[in-house]
């Protein structure tokens, strides 16, 4: 992984490593010591630096944090260590730093003015006061450069500087109202910045169109697309409006019972052709799968309904089954066809199901699935009876079984027995044909599902199968160069990688890092996300084209953001921005997905439903936001312990590392530097949490973690 100041966006400069101290460098705290070489004229707290604010006539510019804060580290990767940051502070304060640790003091008394002008706190904490230490200004993390409505330290300074100049009694008699007046201005960004508005706009429209009777929305045909759904949880979580999980559910439900879904050998068919989703375009696509195997994972994480995760674990079964190389990697779909005929392959006649199953339980089987003698398949382009009947339910397995007089323990149990005979009966029909190329976008949409499946559900064959695909991938899907490549075939690999191949790919490799910690896939993701920006990005408009700087040249090179059938990359690689900038501290990370936010706030803001998973993207950075470091023994108890809890709520917007404690690993360090100062409290496991840019003190106790991320 390359650091920002490897990397520094356009307008940044960065100082040397070697640049002159400041007069921290007396100093014994660790904290203050890392600030002892800032081009940033820090003083420590004393007479020394408040009789330099009288004697120049400058305010004070006061930051409070601690060696192991995570987001003390990015504001001072970000901005201490610029020189333009520190030109403008340099001129326009005098600059203190004090160590919460050493001056818990200083640290209560200035923590309380933040909670009273801000109604919150944590760390870094920013302070603005004039030279006799009266606040005037209160804040926790800022950017050096204004994003998502979250104020600048860039354009506070030049702020500050002219009310200094202009208007220094109203400052002196009124610090609450300027201090407000300041926040203020924080969403005064340029442009059309997006905001809470277009995601309450998206789920009004959500409403209007949202189908009451079957689920889903609209009128036939019906897609599944799970970007939606798994948006609407997210607007559930931070509303706790009710119809939003209402929604959710009764979609995800009414698609598990109907004949979208194969209820013999598992997995979803492409979209359902009727309102009811009883006929599907019987298709199997790889990206479905992955995609909605997802939505099913979330709803179980948010409801604790096993329906959910059953649901999930029976499409990983189909995937691995039957969409799985030797190698490892994924197939990219199976045909709707199978002897010229549509659906053939997946549909019962009355007697089949009678003669497959047994007397025993073939009554109860066409009870539960509503098979009919001249069968329930209607022609789709003529309505007439095909004589054939698609599997699917009317209502929950609970209620029929209390129709029929049995359990549903009962029921559920015959059932199964049932599924197993037709499916070993089904397996000597002619297969539909299976598309056996491997595609390096899908395949980075069925790594994320897998390896979130191993997170949520504790399975490890899932994150297996998601290395093996993964390590396929980084191996073989690659030019001489080290580029992506688009399509493995045959024993070839080639067409250069889009930006979806790029941005999906990371998606998996994120949830992969975070369902085995395996650093190398951090790594990857990192590199591709590099490389990605540097072969993909606009720099006159931000966002990322589809086709690579050095691609075939055709008439136009486009940009992609709507989310249909899957997420745009756009979509997916600001997301995957937001996630790795938390991850890694790298704030540039941050300002480009801000950019891709901008490029598009226009058509976002007309038709938001049409981009559910960038709306997932802006929900993450609205916040609030959480970036967990465990510190821990993998193989004791209270670690997996931890792990296990934030692997099971339903904590949309936040990342996860683990600093292991048995055995070293630089690697982590090198990609992420302050993981080197978190270190277990009194040996036990332990989480640092912190909010959208703000530290908290670390914790050993699981509920207490959570309790910081309610």
């Amino acid at each position: 992984m390359h650091t920002a100041s490897e990397h520094p966006s356009p307008d940044s400069g960065r100082i040397p490593a070697e640049a002159p101290a400041n007069a921290l460098i007396q100093e014994k705290s660790p904290y203050l010591l890392q600030h002892a070489h800032n081009p940033v004229h820090w003083y420590p707290w004393g007479e020394e630096a408040f009789a330099k604010a009288h004697g120049e006539d400058k305010p004070v510019f006061l930051s409070i944090g601690y060696s192991t804060c995570h987001w003390c580290h990015v504001m001072a990767h970000e901005s201490f260590e610029d020189s333009e940051i520190a030109a403008a502070l340099n001129d326009t304060f005098v600059s203190i730093k004090v160590d919460r640790e050493e001056r818990p003091d200083i640290d209560h008394l200035y923590m309380t003015v933040c909670q009273i002008m801000t109604k919150s706190g944590g760390w870094p904490l920013t302070i603005l006061m004039t030279p006799d230490g009266k606040p005037f200004f209160a804040a926790t993390y800022l950017p050096k450069r204004s994003m998502f409505g979250r104020l600048g330290l860039l354009d506070l300074t030049m702020q500050v500087k002219k009310l200094w100049s202009d208007r220094r009694a109203e400052v002196i008699e009124s610090a609450e109202s300027i201090a407000a007046a300041l926040r203020q201005t924080a969403w005064e960004t340029p442009g059309e910045a997006l905001d809470e508005t277009v995601l309450n706009t998206a789920y009004r429209k959500f409403r209007q169109v949202y189908d009451p009777d079957h689920g889903g929305f609209g009128n036939a045909p019906k897609f599944p697309t799970p970007h939606n759904l798994m948006w609407l949880l997210r607007y559930w979580k931070r509303t706790g409006e009710p119809m939003a999980l209402h929604m959710v559910e009764q979609t995800l439900q009414s698609m598990r019972r109907g004949g979208i879904y194969d209820h013999v050998g598992f997995g979803f068919h492409r979209y359902s052709t009727d309102r009811t989703w009883l006929l599907p375009h019987f298709e199997k696509m790889l990206y479905d799968q992955g995609l909605i195997s997802l939505a099913y994972l979330e709803a179980f994480q948010a409801t604790g309904k096993p329906e959910y995760a059953k649901t999930a674990a029976e499409v990983f079964a189909y995937v691995l089954r039957d969409l799985t190389s030797p190698a490892g990697a994924f197939y990219g779909a199976e045909d709707a066809d199978s002897e010229g005929v549509e659906g053939k392959f997946y549909v019962w006649s009355f007697e089949e199901i009678r003669e497959v199953v047994g007397p025993e339980d073939a009554d109860l089987m066409v009870q539960a699935f509503h098979v009919l003698p001249k069968g329930n398949h209607l022609e789709e382009a003529t309505g007439h009876r095909t004589g054939t009947n698609i599997l699917h339910h009317h209502e929950p397995l609970a209620m029929a079984a209390v129709e029929m007089g049995v359990t549903i323990e009962n029921l559920t149990d015959r059932l199964a027995r049932a599924r197993r005979l037709l499916f070993e009966s089904r397996e000597k029909r002619v297969h539909p044909h299976k598309d056996d190329k491997v595609l390096t976008d899908w395949n980075g949409l069925m790594i994320a599902a897998l390896a979130r499946g191993a997170q949520v559900l504790g399975d490890r064959e899932y994150a297996s199968a998601a290395q093996r695909a993964a390590d396929f991938v980084l191996k073989t899907l690659r030019d001489e160069r080290g580029r992506l490549l688009h399509r493995y075939r045959d024993g070839e690999a080639g067409i250069a990688g889009s930006v979806d191949d790029y941005a999906f790919l990371v998606w998996g490799l994120i949830e992969l890092y975070e369902a085995t910690f395996e650093t190398r896939y951090l790594r990857a993701a990192v590199e591709l996300t590099r490389e990605m920006l540097a072969r993909f990005w606009d720099d006159k408009a931000g966002g990322l084209f589809f086709t690579p700087l050095d691609g075939e040249e055709l008439l136009a090179r486009k940009k992609e953001i709507y989310d249909g059938a899957t997420p745009s990359g756009n979509s997916v690689a600001a997301l995957n921005l937001l996630r790795l900038a938390r991850i890694t501290a790298d704030p540039d990370l941050e300002h480009r997905a801000a950019r891709i936010s901008g490029a598009f706030a226009g058509s976002i803001r007309e038709f938001p439903t049409g981009y559910t998973q960038m709306l997932i993207a802006l929900e993450f950075a609205l916040g609030p936001s959480r970036e967990v470091v465990v510190v821990g023994n993998p193989e004791a108890d209270p670690t997996g312990r931890m792990l296990s809890a934030l692997r099971e709520a339903f904590l949309p917007n936040k990342v996860v590392v683990f600093k292991r404690t048995d055995t070293p690993d630089p690697e982590l360090i090198e990609l992420i530097p302050f993981a080197a100062n978190l270190t277990p409290l009194d040996g036990n496991a332990t989480a640092y949490v912190c909010e959208n840019f703000t530290c908290d003190l670390p914790t050993t106790h699981p509920e207490e973690m959570l309790r910081k991320m309610a």
